[in-house]
């Protein structure tokens, strides 16, 4: 499961986003607007395990697997609304919900590509950079929670963190940092390192 993450990190990182999201101040407008009805609304998110965690239905829509689910109107006296994430755990589902309250009071800087630096506290704001200092299987649970959830911004801090973990090494250092067993031929080798020079560049 790891080898096939750093896979996803790899291909995500590797320029797969290069397009700029400019949005227009009508849509601002429109957008900030409905995070005032939102922000008085809840749902309940219920983790693999079963456990419900409830959330501002304007902090759950930052997932946009989550926002497909919640309908646009509500009445305030309503019940929570009950949505299913059978693919995170309890723990991790905890940990995407502290990021998405963070990014909604204070959002993350933009993440270069390539990284400025291997040290994430020099390319996110500190806060940002002490959420993703976890051990590597959480790191990795949150990378799938991310992808899953659909949450960009997650999405990128994490696998930048990934990233910045393989910037500066060789392809040797890579495989002990991530305890991965090498089973590449040497054609196959070369193959992935011309496929991910950008992992070396700047």
């Amino acid at each position: 499961q790891k080898e096939s993450t750093l896979h996803l990190v790899l291909r995500l990182r590797g320029g797969a986003d290069e397009e700029k999201k400019a949005e227009e101040p009508a849509a601002a407008a429109v957008a900030a607007e409905e995070n005032d009805e939102d922000d008085a609304r809840r749902v309940n998110l219920m983790s693999q395990e079963g456990d419900q965690f409830e959330v501002e239905v304007s902090v759950a829509k930052m997932s946009e697997l989550v926002k497909t689910m919640i309908p646009e109107e509500a009445d305030d006296d309503e019940e929570a609304q009950e949505i299913p994430l059978p693919n995170v755990k309890s723990h991790v589902l905890a940990k995407v919900i502290e990021f998405c309250r963070r990014y909604a009071e204070d959002p993350m800087a933009e993440i270069e590509k390539p990284l400025k630096s291997a040290n994430m506290h020099e390319v996110v704001q500190e806060w940002y950079a002490k959420y993703v200092d976890v051990d590597q299987e959480l790191l990795f649970e949150l990378i799938l929670a991310a992808n899953y959830m659909d949450i960009k911004p997650l999405l990128d801090l994490t696998c930048a963190t990934v990233a910045s973990m393989i910037k500066g090494k060789t392809p040797e250092e890579i495989r002990k940092t991530f305890n991965i067993v090498n089973d590449f031929t040497p054609e196959e080798e070369a193959q992935v390192r011309e496929e991910n020079k950008w992992c070396e560049e700047a």
